[in-house]
């Protein structure tokens, strides 16, 4: 378990090289490019980081990218650590806090996910309204640390309803569709059963995806404002009579990169 401490290290070490920033911005799967759109950029490796792990998963380049986008400091955080890599749910979504610390009120997160709704198709972006864990571990376990929030954190609305309203209007005037729905977190690294996935379906769920949740609940307990967008890269299990693969995942992201960089150019610029 980490303390304050080395929270403020690893901000400090970021700070030398970005400064402080307004915006924190996570990519997932396949979503690297976006990081392209900001002016001026300066990068910083994930190992050049106190406590942090690197990134192992493909389609994640394991660096932070720090630059200016329409007057306001963005840091993209190009790749993840996921639960199934080997790291604690508290590693997971260590680097939400460097966000708080370096001065972000709002952050973004992006994934690649299953589609369960039946309406969805690859490449379809579905802002995310909610979302459902009942994996027993919790990025806020062990002692809490007052200075990111309270011992007791309320969940009932993670998911910003002022930047989900500000996103589905940029969304309507660029021309971009865009759905929304829940999202389910699920351990892998394993896709999941269909069966699993029938039961997700049952219980409200949209999409279905390995990451996300812990950075969501970190970033619920620390008040920072939060958006979060999925890019569906497949029908889940059991919905389509094939196999799974990243591969799918990388091939779905390069659909859906182009409309989803500019609906994030468009929201970053009215935020």
């Amino acid at each position: 378990m980490f303390t304050f401490d080395d929270y403020k290290k690893s901000a400090d070490a970021i700070r030398k090289i970005t400064g402080d920033i307004d915006i924190a911005l996570v990519l997932g799967s396949g979503l690297g490019k976006i990081a392209e759109m900001l002016e001026n950029p300066v990068k910083l490796r994930f190992e050049d980081v106190p406590n942090l792990p690197p990134s192992t998963v493909m389609g994640h380049a394991g660096e932070f990218v720090c630059g200016t986008l329409h007057g306001k400091r963005v840091l993209i955080q190009s790749g993840r650590f996921h639960y199934y890599e080997g790291n604690s749910f508290e590693q997971s979504a260590y680097a939400v806090r460097l966000f708080k610390l370096l001065g972000a009120r709002t952050l973004i997160l992006t994934n690649a996910a299953g589609g369960i709704n039946r309406t969805f198709s690859a490449g379809t972006i579905m802002m995310i309204t909610d979302h459902i864990k009942f994996f027993d571990e919790s990025p806020l376990r062990g002692p809490n640390i007052g200075e990111f929030g309270p011992r007791f954190n309320d969940m009932s609305y993670v998911y910003s309803k002022r930047l989900r309203w500000l996103s589905k209007g940029t969304a309507a005037r660029l021309g971009i569709p865009l759905k929304e729905g829940v999202y389910a977190f699920m351990p892998g690294p394993s896709f999941e059963t269909p069966a699993e996935i029938r039961a997700l379906g049952i219980l409200g769920a949209d999409a279905v995806g390995m990451s996300t949740v812990a950075e969501a609940i970190t970033a619920a307990h620390a008040g920072l404002e939060l958006l979060a967008f999925s890019c569906i890269s497949n029908l889940a299990a059991g919905l389509l009579d094939q196999p799974l693969s990243h591969d799918e995942v990388m091939e779905a992201a390069k659909l859906v990169e182009k409309d989803l960089t500019a609906l994030l150019d468009a929201v970053i610029k009215e935020i």
